[in-house]
């Protein structure tokens, strides 16, 4: 049976901090849009507070999220247990996205080990919190990172990510433009 809170309790944020893995999904205001919906790990997610949440956000192949915030700020965490108790915990909030060169970006930094692909910080202000029962989610087993990311990034150097973020990152799949396509506007 699912449980409704207005902000994450102690025992909540324990779940999270032992998940290797969560979801974030968003999606545009149009019908027609694309609902995104992405898997993230490497130890990214941080509980700021019991009605705040950020996570380290690396470069990569779109930025659907970023462009989603931007235009109506909606956004969905989910975190399900794959080993012990079973258990789904989702975090309903309204987000936004930090770049590199943002005030907040100081303040919210030292809550994670940056590493030099990282493109943005995404912060979301929970409204509701869903526990449910998970029963239906299979049992896995970790076994570790991918280091595939780190190799691609150091591979193409900070340069190369730079083109990389210009070239993938600016606009949505739907056409909508990300914190980075406005940032990138307003230095031209």
């Amino acid at each position: 049976m699912a449980k409704f809170y207005d902000s994450i309790t102690e025992e909540q944020k324990s779940f999270i901090e032992e998940q290797h893995i969560f979801f974030v999904s968003s999606a545009p205001l149009s019908g027609e849009g694309h609902v995104n919906l992405s898997p993230k790990g490497m130890d990214s997610f941080r509980v700021l507070s019991p009605t705040c949440v950020a996570y380290m956000d690396l470069v990569s192949s779109g930025n659907e999220t970023s462009a989603h915030l931007l235009e109506n700020g909606r956004i969905t965490f989910m975190f399900c247990s794959f080993a012990g108790y079973p258990n789904i915990l989702r975090l309903y909030g309204n987000g936004y996205t930090v770049l590199p060169d943002h005030a907040e970006w100081d303040t919210l930094g030292p809550h994670f080990k940056l590493i030099p692909s990282v493109r943005q910080l995404i912060v979301a202000e929970i409204s509701k919190v869903q526990t449910s029962c998970g029963f239906g989610v299979p049992l896995f087993e970790y076994m570790g990172e991918r280091d595939q990311h780190f190799k691609w990034a150091e591979a193409k150097g900070a340069e190369g990510l730079a083109a990389y973020r210009q070239d993938n990152n600016l606009i949505s799949l739907d056409g909508l433009p990300t914190a980075w396509g406005l940032h990138d506007d307003k230095r031209d």
